[in-house]
């Protein structure tokens, strides 16, 4: 009887070291596995792109760029950042005004049909704030845009966008009133 008992405690002991074994295994397995797979960047959901202004008069001149880099999320849903630089000349005064504003923002497109948008953008941008008394200050004016957009193939990957956008913050430090709408135009590549 003894033998008997001791040959099933035996058995049911190796049976369970083995399946803790097997168990132990499975779990390595599984977390080298799981290691193994990383995230890719698809690169075809990238886009790319900015905007330039150009302004020249007699008095009153900007010359700037705001590149753009933007990720689709869905084949309708794409974020993205931009950073912007202008340099402004102003001569309406009695002497010559030279300075450049500055910022980065964050945006957000939604496509309402393959060609027009909705677009979404928070911007922080730093201003430099001339008076007719020669005095001038930099001032940080957050904005936050609403608006939408029109795109216009120009060939496989690359068209040409419109857009008009609102500032509805209305920072005291903002350039824009109560909807002013801003209009841009640009180019966009996509990879």
């Amino acid at each position: 009887m003894k033998i008997i008992y001791l040959t099933t405690l035996a058995f049911l002991l190796s049976g369970a070291l083995f399946g803790q074994e097997a168990d132990t295994v499975a779990v390595k397995k599984q977390k080298n596995e799981t290691k193994l797979v990383k995230p890719k960047l698809d690169r075809s959901r990238i886009y790319y792109g900015g905007y330039v202004t150009l302004n020249f008069s007699k008095n009153y001149s900007v010359l700037g760029a705001q590149p753009m880099v933007a990720y689709k999320l869905t084949p309708k849903l794409s974020v993205g950042a931009q950073f912007s630089y202008e340099y402004i000349s102003d001569k309406r005064y009695s002497f010559e005004q030279n300075g450049s504003n500055y910022g980065f923002s964050i945006f957000n497109r939604i496509r309402v049909t393959p060609r027009l948008y909705s677009h979404v953008e928070f911007s922080m941008m730093s201003y430099k704030w001339f008076y007719s008394d020669g005095s001038e200050e930099r001032k940080w004016a957050p904005i936050f845009y609403v608006g939408g957009g029109y795109s216009q193939p120009i060939s496989k990957n690359v068209w040409l966008n419109a857009q008009v956008l609102f500032d509805v913050l209305n920072n005291e430090n903002s350039p824009y009133k109560d909807w002013q709408p801003y209009f841009s135009m640009g180019i966009g590549v996509g990879f």
